[in-house]
């Protein structure tokens, strides 16, 4: 039976089909053939509401089994930590990995439909691992996002790249050693 990967991509007119589908076929490349892949279309990408993606998000993260891997790009990081922290799933999970996700709070982006929480990783599914991936060279997220989150979710484990932008360079194989580390 093949492992479950759920990529979640990131917002903006065109990620899908120009920007993030490079990053999916790194991974799939990276992981190979004993990796499941799925990579939905989010909801009016070129302008994301929270509300939207965590409803598609709910019914994605859903019909997988327990044991996936839930990974989230950019704005797509962000929301799926976010809804993760309201609303654990009924599953568990292998772990969750956010790539070049902005962050949200004090230091952080402002938001109109997420509310930060300053226990953001005291929300999040329990025993679940947290991997968090940013590139040096980011023009997008700060880097400095990636030392916010660091702070708020105690335990992640933080992969800091030297000369990487927001699309890791469109290689994800460090992230792909994390999911074979965890599967």
């Amino acid at each position: 039976m093949k492992k479950q990967v759920l990529f979640i991509q990131g917002g903006g007119a065109g990620t899908y089909d120009e920007w993030d589908n490079k990053l999916v076929d790194s991974l799939r490349r990276e992981l190979g053939p004993g990796y499941d892949v799925r990579y939905p279309r989010m909801p009016n990408e070129a302008n994301p509401s929270y509300t939207m993606w965590k409803a598609a998000l709910a019914e994605e993260i859903a019909g997988l089994d327990d044991g996936a891997v839930l990974i989230g790009h950019s704005l797509g990081g962000t929301i799926l930590i976010n809804a993760l922290a309201e609303a654990p799933p009924n599953r568990k999970l292998a772990g969750v990995f956010l790539i070049a996700a902005p962050f949200v709070g004090a230091g952080g982006w402002p938001s109109e439909d997420i509310k930060p929480t300053a226990e953001l990783g005291g929300r999040l599914p329990l025993r679940t691992p947290i991997y968090l991936y940013h590139g040096s060279k980011d023009d997008i997220a700060p880097f400095a996002h990636v030392d916010l989150y660091e702070g708020a979710i105690l335990g992640a484990i933080v992969h800091r790249l030297r000369g990487r932008n927001h699309q890791l360079n469109d290689d994800l194989a460090e992230v792909a050693a994390g999911v074979r580390a965890l599967m």
